[in-house]
């Protein structure tokens, strides 16, 4: 009895350790004077990349459909052509009707517009989504795409990673680490799993950062994209990488949100999604919620390190 209760006590030591370490004290968040509703922020440059970003969908309710149709109004005003999805698209079987309802139905009318939908796969997910035609995965649970910005001039290259945080593997790290190897302007990641939350889930996202964070970093990442926890947050910029949490496509947590050292804003009190414009040397992001208020916005510059990344899975 004794032992079991030393046991305890040094599970909850530790424990405790790893959330302090990885997480200073709560904090405040920075005030931020938001643009009134309805007023789009973003530059609309000649050219630019544009995208939005949505994570923890596939509800198939009313609050889910309620964003998507605030999604397609601003697809009116920002025409982008790409919508990158975070994981938990699908919740359910993955039955013909979960697709219709949870998917073709909500955004169909971005799909008759000609937008692209790219998905990575979340732990909710059916084991059928990567064979879903509409998702693009094309039968792979991680895989790249490139697009490209900017004027004809000046055009960069830019490389999309979707990444498979649940099953992750030694063969996808591999993977992970030559891909990133390529030359790219800008690279964006998009993954399930947070590397750095301060949400529910901030124990299951420090595992997530030991095993991507030294890929990322030495393989010259600049934006990554995660889902899981149904909030939004946007970190402090970690060793030159910024991090959005979008998990709140299709429902909530209210009051999960506990700010750390680690929060530079966020926002728990309704559902919400991203657009993102890259133009040039930054990238511009918005983000609103579902009745169409801005609750976070910005500018990212990239970095202008010449990164030389080197093996670190052989």
């Amino acid at each position: 009895m004794w032992i079991g209760g030393v046991t305890i006590a040094v599970a909850s030591l530790i424990l405790g350790w790893l959330k302090a370490s990885d997480y200073p004290p709560r904090r405040v968040l920075d005030p931020i004077e938001m643009p009134p509703a309805g007023r789009l922020v973003l530059p609309r440059e000649l050219g630019s990349l544009k995208f939005a970003v949505i994570g923890d969908v596939g509800r198939g309710d009313r609050v889910q459909y309620e964003t998507a149709e605030e999604l397609t109004r601003w697809h009116d005003r920002f025409d982008f052509d790409l919508v990158l999805l975070l994981g938990d698209n699908i919740y359910g079987t993955g039955s013909t009707e979960d697709y219709r309802t949870k998917f073709d139905v909500p955004y169909k009318t971005l799909l008759d517009r000609g937008v692209t939908f790219r998905a990575a796969p979340g732990n909710h997910d059916p084991d059928n989504i990567t064979s879903y035609a509409p998702f693009n995965m094309n039968g792979q649970r991680y895989y790249a795409f490139d697009r490209s910005a900017g004027p004809p001039w000046a055009r960069q290259r830019v490389v999309f990673v979707a990444l498979d945080t649940v099953r992750m593997d030694r063969p996808e790290l591999v993977w992970l680490e030559e891909q990133l190897r390529s030359e790219a302007d800008w690279t964006i990641a998009f993954l399930h799993y947070p590397l750095y939350s301060s949400g529910r889930y901030w124990f299951r996202a420090s595992r997530t950062r030991a095993s991507l964070e030294p890929l990322f970093i030495n393989g010259g990442v600049d934006v990554a994209f995660s889902g899981h926890e149904h909030l939004y947050e946007r970190t402090v910029p970690q060793q030159g990488i910024q991090y959005f949490t979008s998990g709140g496509g299709g429902s909530v947590r209210v009051g999960d949100l506990k700010p750390t050292a680690a929060t530079a804003n966020g926002y728990d009190q309704d559902t919400h999604f991203m657009l993102v414009e890259i133009a040039g040397d930054k990238l511009h992001f918005q983000v609103l919620n579902r009745l169409g208020a801005t609750v976070d916005f910005g500018v990212i510059p990239r970095s202008a390190e010449a990164r030389r990344p080197t093996l670190l899975h052989r």
